[in-house]
């Protein structure tokens, strides 16, 4: 069975072909979820990649903290999120990131939907 999708300019679908093209990257980012796995990452990020196989666009992706090629890559938002927060970004510098603008700007446009943090 395909999948159709209405084409929305800068939107990255996640299907079942995304979630089985990213599988490896998102059990790397699953394992951030311990320390352990943490620790071992940020000792030697490259062997960690491969240690999970990811491809060479993934591996290369992580080390230059590339989000949105992670995204496309078949990277889920909820895993890649556990990557973030090894990076010490937040959601709102990743909202940042998958929107064009700086976490202020982003902050900035959600105070103005009336859903940042400053709306309740």
């Amino acid at each position: 069975m395909s999948s159709k999708h209405r084409d929305i300019p800068g939107t990255i679908f996640f299907d079942g072909a995304m979630a089985t093209k990213g599988y490896a990257l998102n059990k790397m980012c699953f394992s951030f979820n311990n320390a352990e796995g943490r620790a071992a990452f940020k000792q030697d990020e490259a062997a960690y990649c491969d240690k999970f196989g990811l491809t060479e666009v993934q591996k290369e992706a992580v080390l230059k903290r590339d989000i949105m090629t992670l995204e496309r890559e078949g990277g889920s938002i909820y895993y890649l999120a556990k990557f973030a927060g090894v990076l010490g970004l937040n959601v709102q510098d990743v909202g940042g990131i998958q929107t064009g603008r700086t976490t202020e700007e982003f902050q900035a446009y959600l105070d103005s939907q009336g859903r940042g943090k400053n709306n309740g």
